[in-house]
């Protein structure tokens, strides 16, 4: 079985049939440019300022610890940083995470505003399963590789060795965050098909999944808007934890997980 579903999707919450994104219109045809760049100065300047207690206080403690610390800064940083790109964040369902327990966290991509949103925004600390190629970046590579599990999507060696990577930081008391549509959903649907890898964790472990939302990137950064931003309200939304079953197979669980993402998108049950 697919993890997709027949019928056309919509906009969240609306209950009407979806357009293809929004392309610019009107005055953000000149702004939405103008203001990807201030975004990129934003991200940079407060990235620099950050930079400092990163070095002195977590760069260079062991895990989990420097995983844990560097969550709580990366969260200090983007509640400065998103407001200043126009993007206050809401966040609902933290309350889904029980004290003591590890959960791997499946999350929507529609965008690269998604990793600063998601990871950041998990309570307590966890690792991102992210591209090799980010981490090259000057500077931003050293904060990037301290919360990351990194994995070369070309390679079956890097993508095997990831796998022990998620199962060991589980088991030292972090979350795992995963993108189970693998790149970034550039289609006019809710939800790309999910790839096996989130699900064959659960199962290996025995650790729950809690499904997480991301509302409102994709009219921030429309997909087929090339360099444009445009300021907007985020929403960060944990839903009901997932728990697999014995016996289980891949397939029942990632479709179980793409139902309950792909409707509660289209008709969320908290305000966004």
């Amino acid at each position: 079985m697919n993890s997709t579903i027949n019928g056309s999707s919509s906009d969240a919450g609306s209950g009407k049939t979806a357009a293809p994104p929004p392309l610019r219109r009107g005055i953000w045809t000149v702004l939405g440019p103008i203001w990807a760049v201030w975004v990129i100065l934003m991200f940079v300047l407060t990235m620099l300022v950050f930079l400092i207690p990163f070095l002195l206080f977590c760069y260079f403690r062991p895990d989990p610890q420097k995983t844990k610390w560097f969550c709580r800064y990366s969260g200090v940083w983007m509640g400065v940083f998103l407001p200043l790109a126009g993007c206050p964040l809401r966040i609902r369902g933290k309350e889904k995470f029980a004290k003591g327990q590890t959960y791997i966290v499946v999350c929507n991509h529609n965008t690269l505003i998604d990793v600063p949103v998601s990871s950041p925004g998990i309570p307590g600390g966890n690792k991102t399963i992210a591209k090799i190629e980010f981490a090259r970046i000057p500077v931003f590579g050293l904060m990037y590789k301290a919360g990351s599990i990194l994995v070369d999507r070309k390679s079956e060696n890097s993508r095997r060795e990831s796998f022990a990577k998620m199962k060991e930081a589980l088991e030292m008391g972090l979350h795992m965050c995963i993108y189970p549509e693998g790149t970034r959903n550039k289609t006019n649907e809710p939800l790309k098909a999910f790839h096996d890898g989130a699900f064959r964790l659960s199962l290996n472990t025995g650790k729950a999944i809690i499904p997480a939302i991301i509302f409102n990137s994709r009219k921030i950064m429309p997909p087929d808007a090339g360099f444009y931003f445009k300021p907007h309200r985020l929403g960060l939304h944990f839903l009901d934890p997932v728990i697999p079953q014995p016996r289980e197979s891949v397939e029942s669980l990632k479709q179980r997980v793409f139902v309950l993402m792909h409707d509660y998108y289209l008709h969320p049950t908290e305000k966004v």
